[in-house]
């Protein structure tokens, strides 16, 4: 009985390096040891770089003047703490009302920015709405070419608004680039859920408040934290719009304190006295400014990956 042999399972031997793999680019390869540890010195490099400078705002605002003058200005290595500077600065004068105008300004601010981009990247991200093409168009019109400052100035007053808090939130509520990252998000949402919602009798505030929005938490958060930030860390509308001191924000109190080496109203006798260091306010108004941003940075921080990339790839 003849064996019957598969040609096909009989191959001739590869010459050795003839059909060998391409190498990977070195950005595939598995990292050596020591390329990890250069990682880590470069990371643990760069986060000093950044957490010292913020280590020693915080140490300097809560020394003595007589620390304080024992160093010769900034603090690195602190010797006690004491808040008597966080003590004045909120205990009334200048400084509380200017935080609790940045604060206000930044609540009302970002909830009205918000209702104006998410209603207006819904109508665009809506294919076939009424002039959604030429609405589009004009918005990225906007991001190429602005009116400037002279027209912008004469527009808030002509309309009233110069020594109003609606100056330091209408000049800049509305950013194009948010509505794109919106309007990309909620092109990205499957339209047989509108259009199911739709056959049972739902009208597009429905579809938008009880569809899109939850399904949305995460842009949604990312663009809200952008906006807070903007109108928590603006200063120049303040600037040019205001007059009056009591209506000034915490940005530019802390400006006039920093860099014009002007005392806030109520604490003109404290530092006269020698009872405080003007090093010590000027850092804990930093702290202040700097302090919401940094609380609520870490809460929003797991929705950037999904709220900006998924946003940015859609649609």
């Amino acid at each position: 009985m003849t064996a019957v042999i598969d040609k096909s399972a009989v191959r001739p031997a590869r010459p050795p390096g003839r059909w060998a793999a391409p190498p990977r680019p070195p950005w595939e390869e598995e990292p050596s040891r020591a390329g990890i540890a250069g990682k880590g010195l470069a990371l643990t490099l760069a986060a000093l770089a950044i957490l010292f400078p913020l280590w020693i705002v915080i140490v300097t605002s809560l020394q003595s003047k007589k620390t304080i003058d024992a160093a010769g200005g900034l603090v690195v290595i602190p010797k006690g703490v004491t808040f008597i500077a966080y003590q004045e600065l909120l205990g009334g004068g200048q400084v509380q009302r200017a935080a609790l105008v940045s604060l206000g300004v930044t609540l009302v601010g970002t909830l009205f920015s918000m209702a104006v981009s998410v209603l207006c990247a819904y109508g665009l991200s809506r294919i076939g709405s009424l002039g959604h093409r030429w609405l589009l168009m004009l918005l990225l019109a906007t991001m190429f070419f602005g009116a400037g400052l002279i027209p912008t100035y004469l527009l808030v007053q002509a309309l009233g608004l110069t020594d109003t808090y609606l100056a330091l939130i209408l000049p800049s509520a509305v950013s194009v680039f948010n509505i794109l990252v919106l309007r990309a998000f909620f092109m990205g949402i499957s339209p047989e859920l509108v259009d199911s919602a739709r056959i049972d009798g739902a009208g597009d505030w429905r579809i938008l408040w009880k569809i899109v929005m939850p399904l949305s938490r995460a842009v949604l958060a990312v663009i809200s934290l952008f906006y807070a930030v903007g109108y928590w860390s603006a200063w120049f509308n303040a600037s040019i719009y205001l007059t009056d001191q009591d209506m000034m924000p915490l940005q530019n109190v802390m400006i006039q304190l920093v860099q014009k080496q002007e005392r806030p109203v109520g604490l003109a006798t404290q530092v006269n006295t020698g009872q405080l260091s003007p090093l010590a306010i000027q850092m804990a108004v930093m702290v202040l400014a700097l302090l919401p941003v940094a609380v609520l940075s870490p809460f929003v921080q797991r929705h950037f990956k999904k709220g900006m990339l998924t946003g940015a790839v859609k649609g």
